[in-house]
């Protein structure tokens, strides 16, 4: 391998791997839903939460004493939100589906790339995306209206959690503001998990479908994401992102036996291309 391939080499390596953490985060939600029917949301998302911090502390020893009030209050927003994405997003996956909850949550890193770009191609993906969620709801009497309010929520979040990053990022260095968040999450959720626990101890299978919902939604993509994002660009990053909603389509009709009509299918996929299209436009205006 000469020096000129070793850049193509390590950004295909790089796509590889964040191909690989979308599908081990979608067969995570899967995993996790699997245990709704013992453990409910809550019990899964406080079980994924810990095991989330079981192996990320350690792992990344984030300095807690050194820490700032100034650095301090982004970190403890910033698990606030860890918890009400997760929370409701998991939520909407138990009322619509799979597939569906994720396409919705994915209108939040949407909303952030419309957001910076303000051009017209921004406009076109923002119509793009309207049509999909018109697509996917199907607004009628059945409609679950709630469900899909649980996973717009989780676009909510998913936008201020990009937002906080961003702004925790630049106040702690390395990842150790993320690492803590997610301490102080675990944290909150723990007397959830005690009370769930000693209440009505759930069966084995729950709770390894639970913590398989913690590794690999949120230890495997944590750790895959940050060697993907030293090999490929941040655009490209966000493209390729966009394959989640198609990956939790396809587990939720093939693993979950969800049934998802050509009009879903046809919403999933313009939102999709609205992300995509939104990210590249943007990663060009900025060169």
């Amino acid at each position: 391998m000469t020096d000129g391939d070793s850049p193509k080499v390590a950004g295909k390596a790089g796509a590889a791997t964040l191909v690989a953490s979308a599908l081990s985060n979608q067969l995570g939600a899967a995993s996790g839903s699997l245990a709704f029917p013992v453990m409910g949301p809550v019990g899964v998302v406080a079980v994924r939460q810990l095991v989330a911090a079981a192996v990320l502390l350690p792992l990344v020893r984030p300095r807690l004493g050194a820490l700032t009030r100034q650095q301090w209050w982004p970190v403890l927003l910033l698990a606030v939100v860890f918890g009400t994405m997760n929370l409701s997003l998991y939520s909407a996956i138990q009322r619509v589906g799979l597939g569906l909850a994720v396409t919705l949550e994915f209108l939040g890193p949407l909303a952030v790339a419309l957001l910076s770009s303000r051009n017209r191609s921004g406009a076109v993906c923002a119509v793009l995306a309207g049509a999909g969620v018109v697509a996917i709801t199907q607004p009628e009497p059945s409609t679950d209206y709630f469900g899909i309010a649980l996973g717009l929520i989780a676009a909510c979040s998913w936008a201020a959690y990009i937002l906080l990053n961003r702004t925790v990022g630049r106040r702690i260095p390395g990842v150790q503001g993320t690492a803590a968040a997610t301490g102080v999450s675990a944290l909150l959720f723990l007397p959830v998990a005690a009370v769930i626990f000693v209440a009505r101890p759930p069966e084995p299978f729950a709770v390894i479908c639970a913590v398989g919902a913690g590794v690999l939604a949120s230890v495997v993509p944590y750790l895959a994401d940050l060697v993907a994002l030293r090999r490929v660009p941040a655009n490209v990053f966000g493209v390729l992102m966009s394959i989640n909603p198609v990956f939790a389509a396809l587990i939720g009709a093939l693993a979950l036996r969800e049934d998802l009509g050509a009009p879903q299918w046809c919403g999933i996929g313009l939102i999709v291309m609205a992300n995509a299209g939104a990210l590249l436009f943007r990663g060009r205006g900025n060169g």
